[in-house]
């Protein structure tokens, strides 16, 4: 609407124009508010963006920005009670980006799982985010897909200056008393991802091509000793450890391996360290049981910006400081690598949905 001289515009009527605007997307989109709810095929959800104020593009560096140019996710829809609007194609994909940690990443998702706009009933849910990485288990901008979720936040804790000298470490399962006990009663420390679905999805990208750089071989070839974080970029399956709190070194990735391997009862293998995938996950539990979502169509794959732990000959407090000579931060890579993997499947998913629709592969 060139014609109309915008400071001629007064704020009541430029939101009145928004508004109208809003609403004519929704129903050229078939989510008119009192219309039938509009079925979404499959939820790419992203986690940050470089942009973080209100006004925020979705299309600046970070998570996102792949996925909404890749799949020409077009049409912005405000989400008010979500961190950002959600994007959708012309084919029942939908973006959301639910801001970083537990805490916005289960306000998000419940926000949109309780949108009456959206039908997500069938809806294949796919979180593709960043995350450390166990050197012992893959390299930089690999991409590992979990079949467990571990919460390393809710937790017993005391200080490992003070433990008792044959304890590994001070974390302890939170209704126990010592790090040796059995997990007790859960609530929401583990969740477990449909098995099919996730190996479905790994025999279905294992052998996507990643790209790798320069950076990541120099820095890589420092970690002597671990032949999986010396690898040129690839797919795996590996199970996640969440935790608000950012955290990197030596003696705290043989703690996140205890972990792991505990509420696991040792099925599940820690690989990749990230901050929402169990407020993610708990927030679909609560809407599964509602009867919102299918829990059994989730996905959550992980790839890598970092190491978790430092190489020889570095500290764990220097592995923190990412730049040249120090830590090196794959992030650039690792977003590609999320969306070159995972598309493959939200592909798979979008344009064969007679295929899937009724029934998970």
């Amino acid at each position: 609407m060139h014609f109309l001289a915008r400071p001629m515009l007064k704020p009541a009527m430029v939101l009145k124009l928004r508004a109208c605007l809003v609403l004519s997307l929704l129903a050229a989109l078939g989510i008119a508010s009192r219309g039938a709810p509009l079925p979404i095929k499959v939820v790419v959800v992203t986690t940050f963006e470089e942009e973080t104020g209100p006004q925020a593009s979705g299309v600046s560096p970070g998570e996102g920005r792949a996925w909404i140019r890749g799949l020409h996710l077009d049409h912005v829809v405000p989400l008010p009670a979500g961190f950002h609007p959600v994007r959708l194609d012309d084919h029942g994909v939908l973006e959301i980006m639910t801001g970083m940690a537990t805490a916005r990443a289960t306000a998000s998702i419940m926000a949109l799982g309780l949108d009456p706009r959206f039908d997500l009933s069938r809806a294949y849910w796919l979180l593709a985010g960043i995350a450390g990485v166990d050197p012992q288990r893959a390299s930089l901008a690999s991409a590992a897909w979990a079949e467990w979720v571990v919460d390393g936040d809710i937790t017993s804790f005391v200080d490992p200056r003070e433990i008792p000298a044959n304890w590994p470490d001070g974390r302890i399962p939170w209704d126990a008393a010592s790090p040796f006990d059995p997990p007790g009663a859960d609530i929401g420390q583990l969740y477990h991802l449909n098995p099919r679905l996730v190996h479905w999805a790994f025999e279905l990208t294992r052998h996507t091509p990643i790209p790798d750089s320069e950076g990541m071989r120099r820095y890589r070839a420092r970690f002597t000793g671990f032949p999986a974080a010396q690898r040129p970029p690839f797919v795996l399956m590996g199970d996640n450890l969440a935790s608000a709190t950012y955290w990197q070194g030596t003696l705290a990735a043989q703690a996140a391996r205890r972990w792991v391997a505990l509420y696991t009862r040792n099925q599940g293998t820690f690989t990749t360290t990230s901050c929402e995938d169990a407020g993610f996950m708990q927030a679909l539990t609560f809407l599964g049981r509602a009867g919102r979502v299918d829990l059994q169509r989730v996905m959550i794959l992980r790839t890598v910006s970092d190491y978790c732990a430092p190489p020889p000959g570095m500290s764990s407090v220097e592995s923190l400081q990412y730049g040249p000579g120090k830590a090196y931060l794959a992030m650039r890579e690792s977003f590609q690598s999320a969306y070159l993997v995972g598309s493959v499947v939200v592909r798979e998913l979008a344009d064969h949905w007679d295929r899937y629709r009724d029934a998970a592969p």
